[in-house]
């Protein structure tokens, strides 16, 4: 009887625990209820012009050697007109249907149908069904983790058909690349329409959707919190995962077999990013299960900004190293190789290390050993909607003495370590870190007005003792 007591005041405090949660959720996480006019201006900016840029970089390689400044020089010396270009570049056909559909097809299926193996061998390794955080309705999402396992067997059946069966070329992604975007646009705007429609007329949870009255807006940013279709199809989590991440080393595999059947050999230059871009992949899937604490889960809705971004962004931009290094092969000399590595590898260290510290801290409580020592802190309080007030505390301790956001100095290095592995001929390879650096940037700002939000006079405190947010005694 006791015992049944017991358990009954425990389930009884963990629902409370749940409620509170939620309502520390409703006020601190979501988009914004109502939108600004400079807002509305940057997300029309970015909904006509994203799909242009994403076309000119490739085209820009396709039609003119990767040089960013030969098209515009072309258009403005009337050399061509828009037609001119536009009509050179190769049209969506059935061969690349046929190949992006049945991509999608099988990572969808292996998303689905596969329950995770990989953590029952896998020593570290955190996979099968894990619990999200606390959504603003109060829901606690469970996912089916197997980004690794469907990254390993999709490889495997790589390697496997470009050692053994030969099936299709190596070189099918570099063949197809153009024909492709528009295929990754066709899936990139039916998603991100459909979960328009969907937060409107059929939601997965109603509480978790947020309507600005702005067109624009809620097509961008997105409605529901966590579209869903039946238990385990989770948008978020597929779309950023799968097709698109597992796609990354699958398309850098490719541009080095396409350098391999052009010039009889593949540059050190290529498999640096073949290397070193692969290692962050595995660390994303190998910490899938810690990305359901990240922003991108716990903060941002469904909408074109991940939808389209996912499907067309991510994979055609953030492999703009190895696209350019099959125009431009570059054989590094001995010492700029072996600084690019030891770059991004440094780079990762310091992003995993940081991460590995904040979780260690937030896991124990603090009471834990960074560097040898006990981690310093700020007791920070923050007051619920409901008025009920909560206690926290913020490392001042190891990597986060150091920077506010020094997992992200991490991050950035690695991405500069990508693009100076392609030399400095051309400015094409230097888009990734200028555009990391405008994003991880804003992170840190829209972060931070957050928790200063959150905190008040407790974040003045812990500013003033973490002085700077990426870059120790500069920024």
């Amino acid at each position: 009887m006791a015992a049944h007591q017991e358990k009954k005041l425990a389930e009884e405090r963990k629902h409370q625990n749940m409620q509170n949660d939620t309502k520390v959720s409703q006020g601190q996480w979501g988009r914004a209820w109502e939108v600004d006019w400079f807002s509305l201006a940057s997300i029309i900016f970015l909904l006509m012009f994203a799909p242009l840029i994403v076309y000119y970089f490739i085209m820009s390689c396709d039609q003119y050697q990767c040089s960013l400044t030969d098209p515009l020089l072309d258009l403005l010396t009337g050399n061509k007109h828009l037609s001119d270009i536009w009509n050179r570049t190769p049209t969506l056909t059935y061969r690349a249907a046929g190949i992006y559909s049945l991509w999608v097809a099988f990572q969808v299926v292996l998303y689905v149908s596969i329950p995770d193996f990989c953590h029952k061998f896998l020593p570290g390794y955190v996979g099968g069904v894990q619990e999200g955080a606390v959504t603003p309705a109060g829901v606690v999402n469970k996912y089916e983790i197997n980004g690794l396992q469907a990254w390993i067997i999709t490889h495997v059946l790589w390697f496997a058909n470009a050692s053994c069966f030969h099936f299709f070329s190596p070189t099918i992604i570099f063949d197809n690349w153009i024909p492709l975007l528009w295929c990754a646009n066709i899936l990139g705007y039916t998603v991100s329409t459909f979960a328009m429609i969907k937060g409107y007329f059929f939601p997965t949870n109603a509480k978790d959707c947020k309507f600005t009255g702005n067109f624009f807006y809620d097509y961008m940013m997105g409605i529901e919190f966590n579209p869903r279709i039946g238990k385990w199809f989770d948008f978020k989590l597929f779309f950023n995962g799968r097709p698109g991440i597992v796609a990354w080393t699958l398309i850098n595999l490719s541009f080095a077999a396409k350098q391999q059947e052009l010039y009889g050999k593949v540059t050190n230059s290529m498999i640096l990013v073949n290397v070193l871009q692969g290692i962050y992949v595995l660390d994303f899937f190998w910490n899938e299960a810690w990305y359901l604490k990240t922003i991108d889960i716990c903060h941002d809705h469904f909408g074109w900004y991940l939808g389209w971004g996912d499907c067309v962004w991510l994979p055609y931009l953030y492999t703009l190293q190895g696209l350019y290094l099959v125009y431009h092969p570059v054989q590094l000399c001995t010492a700029h190789a072996a600084g690019v590595l030891m770059l991004g590898l440094l780079g990762y260290f310091i992003f995993r290390m940081t991460n590995h510290q904040k979780d260690l801290f937030r896991r124990t409580n603090g009471n834990c050993r960074i560097w040898g020592k006990k981690p310093e802190y700020i007791e920070c309080s923050y007051v619920s909607v409901d008025g009920t007030k909560y206690y926290s505390k913020l490392m001042t301790s190891g990597f986060w003495g150091w920077a506010r956001h020094f997992n992200y100095t991490g991050d950035l290095m690695g991405s500069l370590a990508y693009c100076l592995a392609c030399g400095f001929e051309h400015i094409l390879p230097y888009f990734y870190i200028v555009y990391m650096t405008i994003l991880l940037t804003h992170r840190c700002i829209r972060d931070e007005h957050r928790c200063c939000s959150k905190y008040g006079k407790d974040w003045k405190r812990y500013t003033a003792a973490v002085p700077y947010r990426l870059l120790p005694g500069i920024f």
